[in-house]
């Protein structure tokens, strides 16, 4: 089976005036259907670079980013766009959740967008969801009456929604307390067993890192170590030359 994404010796560098800031320097990592990897690093290492090129929200200076079966570099705007509303799921530690609709709508936002499916059918799989993540008696809640949790909950409920092939999260438990991040790392991993979604998550807390079939280290734009789990510890760990490594 290929790979669901692959990243071939990126280079992502920004300019800010006349100095150029290197982001990512050669990375390449390949990630198979299914995984629960984690990124992890310092901040300014380059976690959030690298989602944003795997989430098509942004693109390599040189290299290669193949999502899904396709080269990130050969597609239109509205290719990429079609890439990210029916392949991936987004949960941002912000939440990005529209305070002008109700936790339903919300959820519910993914699926009138793609706009394949009836009235009723977005109906049972948004409850079906709300259910899973537990908050179905709070269907008409605006996002101002919940808590950060309970917020998270629904980012993921709607990252869920479209049944994607993968998710990515950007440091998911960043603005949580200890107990609801783990709740929600536990969440994920439920829908990464049962769905066989593959979820790619940044994070610097150990306690999450210990969730991940894999760990990806990264430090100053550069990949310094792959750790593979078993599931009860560490099974094998890559480090300095890991880049095309899985």
């Amino acid at each position: 089976m290929p790979p669901i994404v692959a990243v071939r010796n990126v280079v992502k560098e920004y300019k800010l005036g006349k100095i150029v800031v290197p982001a990512l320097r050669e990375v390449s990592l390949t990630i198979e259907p299914g995984e629960f990897l984690s990124i992890a690093g310092p901040s300014g290492s380059g976690k959030t670079t690298l989602l944003n090129l795997i989430g098509c929200v942004d693109t390599p200076t040189s290299g290669a980013v193949e999502v899904a079966g396709k080269d990130t570099r050969t597609q239109s705007e509205r290719a990429l766009t079609d890439l990210r509303l029916h392949h991936l799921g987004f949960i941002f530690q912000s939440f990005n959740l529209v305070n002008v609709l109700n936790v339903f709508q919300n959820v519910e936002f993914p699926l009138l967008l793609q706009g394949k499916i009836s009235a009723a059918e977005r109906k049972t799989r948004v409850m079906e969801l709300l259910e899973q993540v537990g908050l179905s008696e709070h269907v008409k809640h605006r996002p101002n009456e919940l808590s950060g949790g309970q917020r998270q909950r629904v980012a993921v409920a709607r990252a869920l929604v479209t049944r994607p092939q993968i998710v990515l999260a950007d440091e998911p438990t960043a603005n949580l307390d200890s107990q609801t991040g783990s709740n929600i790392i536990d969440l994920m991993r439920e829908m990464n067993r049962k769905q066989g979604t593959t979820f790619i998550f940044s994070t610097h807390d150990a306690k999450v890192m210990a969730h991940a079939s894999a760990v990806v280290k990264l430090a100053d734009g550069k990949i310094v170590e792959k750790t593979t789990s078993s599931g009860n510890g560490v099974a094998a760990s890559s480090r300095g030359a890991v880049a095309g490594a899985h």
